[in-house]
């Protein structure tokens, strides 16, 4: 797929059309990204469920103390139906490496739960999702308690295929700092937003790379502004330097 038709993709999925500087502020980003970091290549798992429990999971720790738990759960109760069925306070303890287990454990079978509500006498799945629309699979997922849209982008980005564009909070702050969206947009507004402006054949690139840029660059606390790519084109840089000169 060319630029051109990319770009013209991320247009046509709204009414109204991404501005022309927007797109080449994105296509720049992108390619000062994959300069640093490379293109990494998108191969989703194929689970969705499981993809959906390890993003519940993962909030509010760390990656390694995630996949622990995600690893605990499924080798203490390796199938769904039997996740579900479980005391509440079993599957919080094989889980509570990740911390907030009561929470994560609650949530968890909250959803399998109603799964099974909504899918009878079938095993407990989400794969059915893949050959619905994105933004039909991203409805259903974000129906089911506790999801908002960064979980269900994580679904569908990582699990199913499908490009929608998550965003945690290296991406929001990234963004942010660039000026691509509002110092104002709340992460859950900045989906919309960003996911309107990134062509889809990019999201997932520019998923990962901005997320390395802003553990390894473009920290919270002393950003390393003096080695950043993105530097000539950061709206939060030259406000530093603005500040600076006018001292």
């Amino acid at each position: 797929m060319s630029d051109e038709t990319e770009m013209g993709s991320a247009m046509s999925e709204d009414a109204a059309p991404v501005r022309l500087e927007t797109i080449e502020r994105v296509a720049w980003i992108y390619e000062r990204l994959a300069e640093m970091y490379g293109v990494p290549e998108w191969r989703p798992n194929g689970d969705p469920l499981g993809e959906l429990v390890a993003t519940i999971l993962s909030q509010h720790t760390s990656d390694v103390n995630s996949e622990r738990a995600y690893k605990q759960l499924r080798e203490r109760l390796p199938t769904w139906e039997e996740a579900r069925d479980a005391p509440v306070e079993e599957v919080a303890e094989a889980i509570r490496s990740g911390g907030l287990a009561e929470v994560k454990a609650e949530r968890i079978q909250n959803i399998l739960h109603l799964l099974t509500e909504r899918l009878g006498d079938a095993p407990l799945s989400l794969d059915f999702l893949a050959a619905l629309p994105m933004e039909e699979a991203d409805a259903y997922l974000r129906s089911l308690p506790g999801v908002g849209p960064k979980t269900a982008a994580c679904v569908l980005l990582f699990a199913l295929g499908k490009p929608a564009f998550p965003v945690d909070t290296h991406v929001w702050r990234v963004t942010r700092r660039l000026g691509l969206i509002d110092a104002k947009v709340s992460a859950d507004a900045a989906h919309i937003a960003l996911e309107r402006m990134i062509p889809p054949a990019w999201r997932y690139a520019m998923h990962i790379t901005l997320i390395r840029h802003g553990r390894r660059v473009c920290t919270a606390q002393r950003p390393a502004c003096e080695r950043c790519p993105l530097r000539a084109g950061c709206a939060y840089y030259w406000e530093l330097v603005a500040q600076v000169d006018g001292d």
